[in-house]
């Protein structure tokens, strides 16, 4: 069963899914809708096997946010092999993740974000 992301969650910051992450320094990753994450925030990278750069699986880092789908995260991925979405989808059936774990404390302005419909 693959995961899916929701757009608009009761839970937020929410986990996005993964299209790009560039070899580069900082890293930038593309996701595949708007993520509405902020600049300061601390995120965890969830790359599993069949994708590339599985040697930054579960690095955590700090994202500047440069778009509605993109960020950078300070995490210098120049070495290593290249991320790429596999033609044929991985038997483990697990798609690559970005999900939000924290932020800088002295921001603290995701924490305060309240999306309950009352």
């Amino acid at each position: 069963m693959a995961i899916l992301a929701v757009e608009s969650p009761t839970f937020q910051p929410a986990m996005r899914i993964i299209t790009a992450i560039t070899q580069s320094n900082p890293a930038a990753v593309t996701t595949s809708f708007d993520h509405d994450y902020v600049s300061g925030m601390i995120v965890r990278l969830v790359i599993p096997p069949g994708y590339g750069l599985e040697e930054y699986n579960e690095q955590k880092g700090t994202i500047t946010v440069t778009g509605d789908t993109t960020f950078t995260i300070d995490i210098d991925t120049t070495i290593g092999e290249p991320f790429t979405v596999p033609a044929v989808f991985p038997e483990n059936k697990q798609s690559p993740q970005v999900l939000p774990i924290g932020e800088i404390n002295s921001m603290l302005t995701t924490a305060t974000r309240n999306v309950l419909p009352y």
